[in-house]
């Protein structure tokens, strides 16, 4: 898993069973995340502006990375492997135009790792009208439903909860891509617990002008890309000319906001790195004083959207759904992932 916060690429080693009483059960056993070089976060992060043959190329050589850190995991790690279901690295998401495109070659991937891979694992949704996001909402429902909402706090943040039976699910706001983006100006990769952004103060006009973007209006399904967050959201930043401690701390009460909209009692399961974020977190309390927040464990708040996508894995190799259209608004549910073999699968 890859986000668009670009911290690094997430490995996760996951077990799962179903049983009729209980339903699907997980484990997750091994985890680590694998720093992306310089020279690597500048290539992913400049893929906007490439030409198709840099894209072509990257896409193919990422995938060989990809394959090369899992067999390392493998192999470091002793570990007995069915398959690898590996997201990708988001580069565009446009599903209004019918398309999204996540990088990483399955059949590359397939190469380095000798074992079947699921790759490419939004693209049927959008093909059939959806916006092809959030895919985690299945794994949330099947694996999660204990909890009224999920939140996940990644690049974007993104919420998923049961709606009259049905689950439905959309991004939030942008969260760590923009933190980050302001922290490493300082020279910080992140704003460790938030004390730069708790230094702040909050900009009025910013915070109001932020608030007005015509996103938090859509009715969803709805989803969030790093073009909008940088035609759409970045511009209104960067017109007010202020300290990276106010803009951090006017960013984290927008984000809260917007949640707060959203959500105003019950429980809520709170992942992605964004959960470590204490003031953040402070402000989620401030604004939804009503709601019962579980943070879990550092395993499940680092790896959660790995575990799920592992998951998604299992459902697509047993050619159950995967991808739910009352989250995507698609047509119809779909079994999204393209399958990659370098031996003879088995009949």
């Amino acid at each position: 898993m890859s986000g668009t916060s670009l911290d690094g690429m997430d490995i996760a080693y996951c077990r799962f069973r179903y049983d009729n009483c209980s339903g699907w059960q997980y484990e997750l056993l091994q985890a680590c995340t694998i720093p992306y070089s310089r020279q690597w976060k500048q290539r992913l992060s400049g893929l906007l502006s490439a030409t198709a043959e840099q894209y072509a190329l990257t896409h193919v050589e990422y995938g060989h990375l990809i394959g090369q850190n899992i067999r390392h995991f493998i192999q470091e790690n002793n570990l007995k492997v069915d398959f690898v279901a590996s997201h990708g690295h988001t580069v565009f998401h446009q599903p209004e135009r019918y398309f999204t495109a996540q990088i990483g070659e399955g059949a590359a991937i397939a190469a380095e790792c000798n074992m079947p891979v699921i790759s490419d694992f939004r693209t049927m949704d959008v093909a059939c009208g959806g916006q092809g996001a959030p895919l985690v909402p299945i794994g949330d429902k099947l694996l999660f439903g204990k909890y009224d909402y999920c939140l996940n706090i990644g690049g974007i943040t993104n919420i998923s909860y049961d709606n009259d039976g049905e689950r439905i699910a959309f991004d939030v706001s942008p969260a760590n891509m923009v933190m980050n983006y302001f922290a490493e100006k300082t020279g910080k990769l992140y704003d460790k617990d938030g004390l730069m952004a708790k230094k702040g103060m909050l900009n009025q006009d910013m915070f109001q002008a932020l608030n007005a973007l015509s996103y938090y209006r859509q009715a969803f399904p709805k989803s969030l890309g790093r073009e909008w967050f940088e035609q759409c959201f970045l511009p209104i930043v960067l017109k007010y000319d202020d300290s990276i401690e106010n803009i951090l701390h006017t960013i984290c009460h927008h984000i809260a906001y917007q949640l707060a909209q959203i959500v105003n009692k019950g429980s809520m399961l709170i992942t992605g790195g964004g959960a470590k974020n204490k003031y953040l977190i402070s402000l989620f309390k401030q604004y939804m004083p009503n709601v019962n927040m579980i943070i879990p464990d550092n395993m499940l708040i680092e790896y959660k959207e790995a575990l799920v996508f592992a998951f998604l894995g299992v459902l697509r190799m047993q050619s159950k759904v995967n991808c739910l259209k009352s989250v995507t608004g698609a047509a119809k549910n779909v079994v999204g992932g393209a399958v990659y073999y370098n031996t003879k699968p088995a009949l």
